[in-house]
C-alpha cells in the first residue's frame, strides 16, 4: 500500500502534473508550453521547486522573497519614502545557451552601432550634414547636452555600459523593446536574484550547466580600469543617495565590484582632477559609474540648479582626468524617437541590419511617418518621442491610441499638428507569457528581459548571460498594458558544457594580502558617528521613560519615586522636547508624557523619531553595516503591549544593536567614528544626568535614578555594601576609568580613537581634536568626587561639545571646507 501511495510525493511526479495543469490553459506560445528541446530543463526546475516545497508552491514563493530580503534587496517608487521588499519570483526564465548566443550578438552589435552614432553626433556630425539623421532630432533632444560637443571622452568611448529591454513575441523572436544609456539600472537585481535563487534551488546551477555573472562584471571592472591613466585607478560608483529608486542595487553594486559608494557632496574638482574627501584629506577619484542623471552632474556646465553634483567634473573629465561611465550626452540615443532611425544607421555604419530588430517606431518629425502615426492610430501606440510627456499626453508617456477618445483624441491630434516632433508611434507588441505563482498555482504572465552590457579591458562587448525578467501582473500580453511589471524573475542561461565556477574573488594564493580596508569618505565617517549618536540618544531617553514608568531595578525606588525626583526625570524629556509639559504629576500625567516621549513622531523628539533618524543613516550605509544591523534599524516601532512592554522591546533592540557594532564590526576607521559617536553621546547624555541627580542636596532617589540611568546600578552595589551615598555614586559615573558606562570611560575611549585616526601633517604634534581630548582627560584625571558641582560639570559639558565640534570640523570637511586648507592630503 505505501509503495503505490509514494509517486504521489515524488519531485518528478510533482513536477509533470504543476506542467501539465498549467499548460492546459496557458498560451500556447508561452515559454514552458512551447518549450520544446528545452523541455527537460523546465522539468527540472520544477523538480527542484517540488523538492523544496513538496506539492505546495506558495511555499516556494516565499522562500524567494526570504532570500532576497536576507540579501537586502529593495527598491523605492519615486515619491515614496519607505523602500519595498525586491519581489522575487521562485521560477526563473530558461534560455537555451545556442538562442542566447543569438542574443548576445545582437546586442554587442547594437552597443557597437550606438558607439558610433555618438561619436559622430558629439564629434564631426556628417550624419546629420549628410540628411541620415535629422538636425531636430538631436538638437532638439534634452537629451542632447552642447557644452559636451566635439569632446572626446577619456579612454575613447562614449558608452562603456548599457541595459537594453527585449520582448520575446507569439512565434519566439526577439525584439528591442527601449534602449538605457544614461543611467542604465538593474544589473545589481540581476546579481541579486541570482544569488537569492542559488539558495532557493541550490541543486540547479550544476544540473543545467547555468552560465555565471561573475565574468561579465570582471569584464566591466577591468575595462572601465584599463580606459584610466592611471595603473592602480580608484573607481567610485556616483548614487543621487538613498532616495534613488534603486539605492539598494547601487549599494549591493559598489561593495561587489569594491568601488566606493559616494554622492556629488564626497567629491572636489581641482586643477582638474576629482577627487573623494576623505577623512585622511582629498584622495584621487580616476573613474566614475554614474547613476546620477547627466544633466545634474555639473552645475557650473550643465544644470545650474543642481544641488547634487560636482562643480567642475565636465573639466576634470574634458581634460581627461576623469573617466565617466557612461560619457554625459549618451542618453541622446535613448529617446524613442532614435528607434525610428537606429536600423538604417546599422546598415550605413556596419553594412547589415541589426540582428535584434527594434519594434516599428515612427517618428512623427517627419510628415510621412505623421501621417501613418494619424491613420493608424487605432492601431498603435503613442509616445512621447524623447521621454517627457507632451501637452497632447497631459501625465502620460504613452497611451494606446485606441483607447484616446473624444475630446482626448482632439487635443493629441492637435498639439501633434503643433509640435510633431514631440511624438512617435510605435506597433503595439504583444508578449510572450512565463509562469508564476500566484495563490498557490502556476499562472501565465507576460515578461519583458532587461539585458546588460559592458565594455571590456580590450574595447569588445560583454552580455551578462540572463539578465533579469520583469514580469507583469496582469494576463493582457500587450507590453504597454504590462507596465514596469509585478515581480521580478532570475534568467537563466543553460547549455550542455559544464561551467567553470568563475568568481570576482581572486585565488588565494594570487591575492595581495592587505589590512587596510580602504578609503573611508568623509561623509561616511560623518553617518557613522552620527549613527552612533542617534542609538545612544535614543538608549538615554528610553531609560529616562523606563524609570519615569517605574522599572527601576532597585525595589526601594521606581514606582515610589519622590515627587522631587520625579518633577527632574519629567523636566529631562520637556527640555530635550521629547513631549509638552505635563499637566501634573498624577499617574496618568506621567503616563501621558511617557507615552509622547516614547512614540509620537509628530512635532515631538520622541524615540520614534530618533530612531527614524538612526534608520535612515543605515539606508544609505548599507555598504558598511552587517545586513543584521540594517534589520534591526529596518524593523518597525513596536505597537502592541503596554509602554513598558514597547520599551522593553525596543531596549533589546537596542543592546542588539550595541552588540553587533561591538562584535561584528571590523575595527576600521567607520567602526572609530560609530564608536566615538556612541562615546560623545553617552558622555554627554550621563552630564546631563548628573547635572540633575548629582546635586549636593540629592536624595536617595535622586541617587539610585542616577546609577539607573547611567546603567550603573549593579556596580555600584558590588562596591559599596553599605547604602548609597553621593560622592561614591559621582566617582562611579563620572571618574572611574574603569566603568564602562561613565564619563572618563568615554572620554579615554574618544582619545584612543583619535590616537589612530589618519594625521594630515607628519610633524608628529597633536592635531587639534586630539589635543582637546587629552584635556578633557587631564580635567577627569585630576578630579575628585567632593570637589564635583555645577561649574566643574559645565566646563566638563562645554569641552565635551567643543570636542565633538573639533571631530566634525577636522574629518566630515563639509561643502564650504577650503579644499586647499592647509595638510590636506593630494594622492
Amino acid at each position: 500500500m505505501a509503495s503505490s501511495a509514494a509517486p504521489l510525493f515524488d519531485a518528478g511526479t510533482i513536477a509533470d502534473r504543476w506542467i501539465a495543469d498549467y499548460c492546459a490553459s496557458a498560451p500556447r506560445d508561452d515559454v514552458l508550453c512551447a518549450r520544446g528541446a528545452a523541455g527537460d530543463a523546465w522539468s527540472a526546475v520544477f523538480e527542484e521547486l517540488a523538492g523544496l516545497a513538496g506539492d505546495n508552491l506558495e511555499t516556494a514563493r516565499e522562500r524567494a522573497h526570504r532570500h532576497a530580503e536576507d540579501i537586502g534587496t529593495g527598491f523605492r517608487i519615486a515619491g515614496e519614502g519607505e523602500e519595498r521588499p525586491w519581489p522575487l519570483s521562485p521560477i526563473p526564465l530558461l534560455i537555451p545557451q545556442a538562442e542566447w548566443d543569438g542574443i548576445a550578438t545582437g546586442i554587442a552589435q547594437r552597443a557597437e552601432v550606438m558607439e558610433q552614432v555618438l561619436a559622430d553626433l558629439y564629434g564631426p556630425g556628417r550624419l546629420v550634414a549628410d540628411g541620415h539623421v535629422p538636425a531636430a532630432l538631436v538638437t532638439g533632444s534634452p537629451f542632447f547636452l552642447r557644452p559636451l560637443a566635439n569632446s572626446v571622452p577619456p579612454g575613447g568611448y562614449h558608452l562603456q555600459a548599457l541595459a537594453i529591454d527585449l520582448c520575446r513575441g507569439p512565434n519566439g523572436e526577439w525584439r528591442v523593446l527601449a534602449d538605457h544609456l544614461r543611467a542604465p539600472a538593474g544589473a545589481g537585481y540581476a546579481l541579486e536574484n541570482r544569488l537569492a535563487m542559488a539558495q532557493t534551488l541550490d541543486g540547479l546551477q550544476t544540473r543545467l550547466n547555468i552560465a555565471r555573472h561573475a565574468p561579465f562584471f570582471a569584464a566591466f571592472r577591468e575595462g572601465l580600469a584599463a580606459r584610466c591613466r592611471r595603473a592602480e585607478p580608484r573607481i567610485a560608483l556616483l548614487t543621487p543617495g538613498r532616495l534613488n529608486p534603486s539605492y539598494a542595487e547601487q549599494a549591493h553594486l559598489a561593495r561587489y565590484l569594491g568601488w566606493l559608494l559616494v554622492e556629488g557632496a564626497d567629491l572636489a574638482v581641482l586643477d582638474d582632477k576629482l577627487y573623494v574627501r576623505t577623512i585622511a584629506g582629498l584622495k584621487r577619484v580616476d573613474a566614475l559609474w554614474r547613476r546620477l542623471d547627466p544633466r545634474l552632474l555639473d552645475p557650473l556646465a550643465l544644470d545650474s540648479h543642481s544641488t547634487i553634483g560636482v562643480p567642475g567634473l565636465v573639466d576634470a573629465m574634458v581634460a581627461g582626468n576623469v573617466v565617466i561611465a557612461n560619457a554625459p550626452g549618451a542618453g541622446l540615443l535613448e529617446a524613442p524617437a532614435f528607434a525610428a532611425f537606429l536600423p538604417r544607421l546599422a546598415e550605413l555604419l556596419t553594412g547589415e541590419g541589426l540582428k535584434l530588430p527594434n519594434i516599428a517606431t515612427w517618428w512623427c518629425g517627419q510628415d510621412d511617418a505623421r501621417a501613418h502615426v494619424e491613420a493608424e492610430l487605432d492601431r498603435l501606440l503613442v509616445k512621447s518621442a524623447f521621454g517627457v510627456p507632451p501637452l497632447g499626453l497631459p501625465g502620460a508617456k504613452a497611451v494606446l491610441g485606441s483607447a484616446i477618445q473624444g475630446e482626448a483624441r482632439a487635443a493629441l491630434l492637435a498639439d501633434m499638428a503643433r509640435r510633431p516632433q514631440d511624438y512617435v508611434g510605435q506597433e503595439v507588441v504583444h508578449l510572450s507569457t512565463m509562469p508564476v505563482v500566484a495563490e498557490d498555482r502556476l499562472a501565465a504572465r507576460p515578461f519583458t528581459l532587461r539585458v546588460f552590457a559592458a565594455r571590456g579591458p580590450d574595447g569588445a562587448w560583454t552580455v551578462l548571460p540572463g539578465g533579469f525578467a520583469r514580469i507583469g501582473e496582469h494576463a493582457d500580453a500587450r507590453a504597454a498594458v504590462m507596465g514596469e511589471g509585478m515581480w521580478s524573475a532570475d534568467v537563466c542561461v543553460h547549455g550542455p558544457d559544464p561551467v567553470e565556477p568563475v568568481s570576482l574573488l581572486p585565488s588565494g594564493d594570487s591575492t595581495q594580502l592587505r589590512r587596510n580596508p580602504g578609503t573611508l569618505p568623509s561623509q561616511v565617517a560623518d553617518n557613522m558617528f552620527w549613527l552612533g549618536r542617534y542609538l545612544e540618544r535614543g538608549e538615554a531617553q528610553l531609560g529616562v521613560i523606563r524609570v519615569l514608568l517605574g522599572n527601576s531595578i532597585s525595589a526601594d525606588t521606581g514606582a515610589a519615586l519622590a515627587a522631587d525626583t520625579v518633577r527632574k526625570l519629567t523636566d529631562i524629556l520637556v527640555s530635550s522636547n521629547a513631549a509638552p509639559a505635563p499637566a501634573g504629576l498624577k499617574r496618568s500625567d506621567l503616563t501621558h508624557l511617557a507615552r509622547a516621549a516614547l512614540e509620537d513622531g509628530e512635532g515631538w523628539y520622541s524615540v520614534a523619531s530618533i530612531n527614524a533618524q538612526a534608520r535612515l543613516i543605515g539606508q544609505v550605509s548599507r555598504d558598511r553595516l552587517a545586513a543584521d544591523m540594517v534589520r534591526l534599524l529596518d524593523a518597525p516601532f513596536p505597537t502592541r503591549g503596554t509602554l513598558l512592554e514597547k520599551a522593553g522591546s525596543l531596549q533589546r533592540r537596542y543592546s542588539a544593536l550595541a552588540g553587533l557594532a561591538a562584535e561584528h564590526m571590523g575595527r576600521t576607521d567607520a567602526w572609530c567614528f560609530h564608536d566615538m559617536g556612541r562615546r560623545v553621546e553617552r558622555a554627554m547624555a550621563t552630564l546631563g544626568f548628573l547635572r540633575a541627580f548629582g546635586r549636593p542636596d540629592a536624595t536617595s532617589d535622586d541617587l539610585g535614578t542616577l546609577l539607573d540611568l547611567a546603567d550603573s546600578q549593579i556596580s555600584y552595589r558590588q562596591r559599596y555594601l553599605t547604602g548609597i551615598a553621593r560622592v561614591p555614586v559621582l566617582d562611579l559615573v563620572t571618574l572611574d576609568p574603569g566603568n564602562p558606562r561613565g564619563i572618563a570611560y568615554q572620554v579615554a575611549a574618544i582619545s584612543g580613537h583619535l590616537n589612530k585616526l589618519p594625521v594630515l601633517s607628519d610633524d608628529g604634534l597633536a592635531e587639534p581634536q586630539q589635543e582637546q581630548a587629552r584635556e578633557l582627560a587631564a580635567i577627569l584625571v585630576t578630579a575628585h568626587a567632593t570637589r564635583m558641582d555645577d561649574a566643574l560639570l559645565s566646563v566638563l559639558e562645554q569641552r565635551l561639545a567643543n570636542l565633538s565640534d573639533a571631530i566634525a570640523r577636522r574629518y566630515f570637511l563639509q561643502g564650504s571646507e577650503p579644499l586647499r586648507a592647509a595638510g590636506l592630503v593630494l594622492a
